[in-house]
């Protein structure tokens, strides 16, 4: 097993190795980690790991010892649902590319794919013996809108412990559950409960608006807050950030480049699948319209990314450049941008290594939101 200390370790290895010319190789499970990504070539079966390829840093995840890669990995888009299709090789490429970019954060849900992220996470782990920290999420199947009770929330934290194949969740949220049943606080009871009888290690909650992220910060035991922020949802800087690092909850940042927008690789002639949600959710016909392009019009995003472009300092992407400005607040713990493709995962992770923005420029950004961007956000905020 590959815990993120012994990554750190192993890093530091590589690196002192590379200097001198000498190899290092490791085997873990199915892995092979390495110092030198020409020793080591796989399959499906035995895929390598250039652990001296990873890039992030590491923060503590707040109120534990545990150490975050500070760059995570969203797991969506693994349910192969809501992006278009993701194959079973395609997810283990992508899982594998974060554990050699050094993330040991995957957050995912039961209703990703109606469980087929949190099992296919499971079986990579399982498989290649690393460690890993895995966030799920409860509170969308069979529960949402109106049947949340002690026993549903019980049977979802029961289901994702045998997808995962773990006897307890590190962390489970509720998933984006109505204002008003948040309000009313028997959700997090129920939540206590099951962390006392040892089915769950800590328990938060993704949210929609400052309000509900505000009503979870009352909530005694609240280990994390999962929020959208990026630099077009800059309202949490205000909202909570004080609050959430004087309580100790850590702060998980989803959405950081607002469904691809703030890639810089979108055009307005862009297309998506119809599986994709940024092709059926454009205007939140199936669910928060917050959740797709940060509630921006598609259009408008652009033109607004547009407006951005130059600020971009050559030599990094506008991907990297905007999530190196969500690492720039230390009340942030970890931010998990999701990826269909190997490489962007890569590309992700070295965000983490960036110099931080100057404070002019995050001034001019403050800016640039309050004039350009704030009111045309939609949806719950």
């Amino acid at each position: 097993m590959l815990t993120g200390a012994q990554a750190s370790r192993l890093l530091s290895e590589c690196n002192k190795a590379r200097r001198h010319g000498e190899d290092v190789q490791v085997s873990s499970g199915n892995y092979l980690l390495s110092s030198r990504p020409q020793m080591a070539s796989g399959t499906l079966a035995l895929r390598s790991i250039n652990l001296c390829e990873a890039k992030v840093n590491f923060r503590k995840f707040n109120g534990t010892d545990f150490q975050t890669s500070e760059i995570g990995l969203g797991c969506w888009q693994l349910g192969g649902a809501d992006w278009g299709d993701v194959s079973d090789e395609l997810a283990f490429d992508i899982l594998a590319k974060a554990v050699e970019s050094g993330v040991n954060f995957f957050d995912t849900a039961d209703v990703y794919g109606m469980g087929r992220s949190e099992e296919l996470i499971a079986r990579f782990l399982k498989q290649t013996g690393h460690q890993a920290f895995v966030a799920t999420k409860l509170g969308r199947v069979n529960l949402y809108p109106d049947n949340y009770t002690e026993a549903t929330i019980r049977a979802a934290t029961e289901a994702s412990l045998t997808r995962l194949q773990v006897d307890a969740l590190d962390l489970t949220q509720l998933h984006c559950i109505p204002t008003e049943v948040m309000r009313q606080g028997d959700v997090f009871e129920w939540l206590r409960k099951l962390q006392q009888e040892g089915k769950i290690k800590r328990f938060g909650a993704s949210v929609e608006s400052m309000e509900e992220a505000q009503i979870c910060l009352q909530q005694e035991g609240l280990s994390a807050l999962q929020i959208i922020f990026n630099i077009f949802r800059q309202k949490p800087i205000d909202a909570i950030f004080d609050e959430a690092k004087q309580k100790n909850v850590a702060l998980i940042v989803r959405l950081p480049l607002a469904s691809g927008l703030l890639s810089g690789k979108l055009t307005k002639d862009s297309t998506f699948a119809a599986t994709d949600h940024r092709h059926y959710n454009r205007d939140g016909q199936a669910f928060n319209v917050g959740e797709t392009f940060a509630g921006l019009e598609f259009e408008e995003g652009i033109e607004l990314v547009e407006q951005l472009r130059p600020l971009v300092p050559e030599g990094i992407t506008m991907a990297q450049w905007a999530m190196r400005w969500i690492l720039d607040f230390d009340a942030v713990t970890v931010v998990i941008p999701g990826a269909t493709k190997v490489e962007q995962v890569g590309a992700n992770a070295a965000a983490s290594e960036l110099p931080p923005l100057d404070e002019a420029r995050h001034e001019q950004l403050r800016a640039f939101y309050a004039v350009n961007v704030a009111e045309k956000i939609r949806g719950p905020y």
